[in-house]
């Protein structure tokens, strides 16, 4: 039976417009560490976008915290991912596991496989973690002294290294938010490739399993 509390109804009307305000708000944040010679103009446009949405998902976990009759301590700890989208909006996008089952209510299409979702959420979280972990560190980095990232291609370089772990040290942060960053990204990737391997596994565990149980028995 699906779960009609006022929490889930809040959930699963605003899930997707939050993500896509979550999209613009990457966007504003790229622009920022991207382009060089903005305008001041622009520049303010996208702080007050930037300000604006946080506001909209600060607004967001303040309704889910009254909706759901907890005490804070105790909503901040069993949504933890909430609370850390608040503090880092930069890894809202990260939340597509709501949105999937948002769009899968809405639409009544048929789900899909459980290890098609998870290799699907988690390839796509890599990607976005990548993405945004590459904007972050990249703005720590530029133009400090000793800098080995120059250019947010070295960045995205980077990102890609320390998400799979290879970590070649070719190009590392030197600024202390960046390694803060890196730190966080290493986590994640570990988690995320972790996921995609596990599930992939299993799946091909469940695969030849199928296949032999169809095999008739030996004479």
């Amino acid at each position: 039976m699906d779960d009609d509390s006022p929490y889930a109804r809040w959930e699963q009307r605003t899930e997707i417009p939050l993500f896509l305000a979550s999209l613009i708000f990457l966007a504003a944040y790229a622009a920022r560490v991207l382009t060089v010679d903005m305008t001041p103009v622009w520049r303010s446009v996208c702080w007050v976008t930037l300000l604006s949405l946080w506001l909209l998902f600060a607004g967001d976990y303040v309704v889910r915290w009254h909706l759901s009759g907890q005490r804070f301590p105790h909503f901040a700890r069993t949504h933890f991912l909430h609370t850390v989208v608040v503090i880092l909006p930069l890894l809202r996008p990260l939340r597509i596991v709501p949105l999937y089952d948002a769009v899968q209510h809405r639409q009544g299409a048929p789900r899909l496989s459980l290890h098609a979702r998870v290799i699907a959420y988690a390839s796509l979280s890599t990607l976005l973690l990548g993405f945004a972990g590459a904007l972050a560190v990249y703005q720590q980095e530029r133009g400090a002294p000793g800098a080995t990232m120059r250019t947010f291609g070295d960045a995205v370089w980077w990102a890609a290294e320390t998400i799979s772990t290879v970590g070649y040290g070719d190009i590392t942060p030197v600024t202390t938010g960046g390694r803060a960053i890196a730190m966080g990204m290493m986590a994640g990737g570990l988690a995320l490739l972790g996921a995609v391997t596990g599930s992939f596994s299993s799946w091909l565990l469940q695969i030849f399993s199928h296949e032999s149980d169809k095999r008739p028995p030996d004479s």
